[in-house]
């Protein structure tokens, strides 16, 4: 089949939405399809790679914040006409628009598609107003140019369809199981005589709760002097998290900043426990699933988009959000008990096989089958 698949986000930046469509495609064209990638990207190549795609740049993108997180998209509509050009002579079997809503390239495809179009949504929002309260009136319309319908999570799934009812499939997140799960070298800033507990974020991002775990890490500090505490990911700490450092003292917390693919597998395999502070607003727990193959124990915090794929006390403990004591607690319990640790790690390693690619494309492509049903003009091979 020719699938295109349509991105709002800036591919010249790492996002959970392009590393879903990068690898979505790339196992699509594994399986023989022709797919082509339409997204903005503000830098010459994409920093996700897209490798067997034919992607195809909508220019830059400006920073909008959303929902205590930073969204890259490019509102301008000056692509209008060069994306209905590709539409028209690219002829796809199948339109896949990720936030078919969000501007301007995956609504303008919404709008403009004559192939089936299947839209997925990513976000969620668990604030009592969002957007979709002052625009559902005009987006009414658009929503039925759609032929199906994914949310990558129950929590997805609950929140968009407040807005827009009808048929939801809940596809997941996939993630490369067999990649994070290959053995690695022991990362630089580990230290082999500590316990190492392990932060993955965009850590300016209040919602990730990094300031919940360092002050929780303050805590642990006095307990027990042989831990250490590696944070991965880009940005710069808040005022705040600054304060927190100061005031208490640790001038032992590593900031990697950002890390390649390789390295964040061996910092996921290595670490003894991984903790995951986020304060809300989560779709989906990628970070939960990476942590989960990598035979790693977790300590999360109690919200949907993770308790959607992790169970309490089986791949690891939930605690209440932004409680320094509730994480040091659950933290410190983990690092008296060794065996529970290996019991968590095997746990969800077991998990994350429900979520490997080969499962998650399986399902999509069933979507896809579905929607080509609906325009008996297009031939379909279930085979591929």
């Amino acid at each position: 089949m020719k699938i295109a698949q349509i991105s709002p986000y800036d591919f010249a930046y790492h996002g959970g939405v392009q590393t879903h469509i990068a690898n979505l495609a790339f196992e699509l064209k594994r399986r023989g399809n022709e797919i082509t990638i339409l997204a903005p990207c503000s830098k010459s190549q994409p920093v996700t790679s897209v490798e067997g795609s034919d992607f195809i740049s909508f220019g830059r993108s400006i920073p909008i914040p959303v929902g205590g997180s930073i969204a890259r998209i490019s509102p301008l509509i000056w692509g209008d006409r060069k994306l209905k050009t590709i539409l028209e002579q690219r002829n796809f079997d199948i339109i896949h628009i990720h936030e078919p809503f969000v501007p301007a390239i995956s609504f303008m495809a919404l709008n403009m598609a004559k192939a089936p179009v299947v839209g997925t949504f990513h976000s969620y929002n668990d604030s009592k107003t969002s957007g979709y309260n002052f625009l559902k009136p005009f987006l009414l319309k658009s929503s039925g140019n759609m032929a199906a319908k994914i949310a990558v999570s129950e929590p997805a799934k609950n929140y968009i369809s407040k807005f827009f009812a009808g048929k939801y499939h809940v596809i997941p997140n996939g993630v490369d199981t067999k990649f994070f799960s290959k053995s690695r070298a022991y990362p630089s800033f580990f230290d082999r005589k500590s316990v190492n507990l392990l932060f993955v974020g965009r850590i300016n991002e209040s919602r990730k709760g990094l300031r919940w775990l360092i002050g929780a890490y303050s805590i642990l500090k006095w307990r027990n002097s042989n831990i250490k505490l590696v944070v991965v990911g880009g940005g710069v700490p808040d005022g705040e998290t600054y304060r927190i450092m100061g005031e208490r003292c640790l001038d032992d917390i590593v900031f990697t900043g950002p890390v390649s693919d390789d390295e964040l597998a061996s910092y996921y395999q290595h670490a003894d426990v991984f903790c995951a502070p986020n304060t809300g607003k989560e779709s989906f727990g990628f970070i939960i699933i990476e942590s989960m193959a990598s035979s790693t124990p977790i300590v999360a915090s109690d919200i949907p988009g993770f308790n959607s794929v992790m169970e309490n006390n089986v791949q690891g403990l939930f605690v209440q959000p932004k409680s320094e004591i509730a994480l040091a607690n659950a933290i410190n319990k983990m690092i008296e008990d060794p065996a529970m640790r290996i019991k968590f790690g095997i746990n969800g390693r077991n998990t994350a096989a429900l979520y490997s690619w080969d499962k998650v494309v399986d399902r999509i492509l069933g979507v896809y089958e579905n929607a080509l049903m609906l325009d008996n003009s297009r031939p379909f091979d279930s085979k591929v």
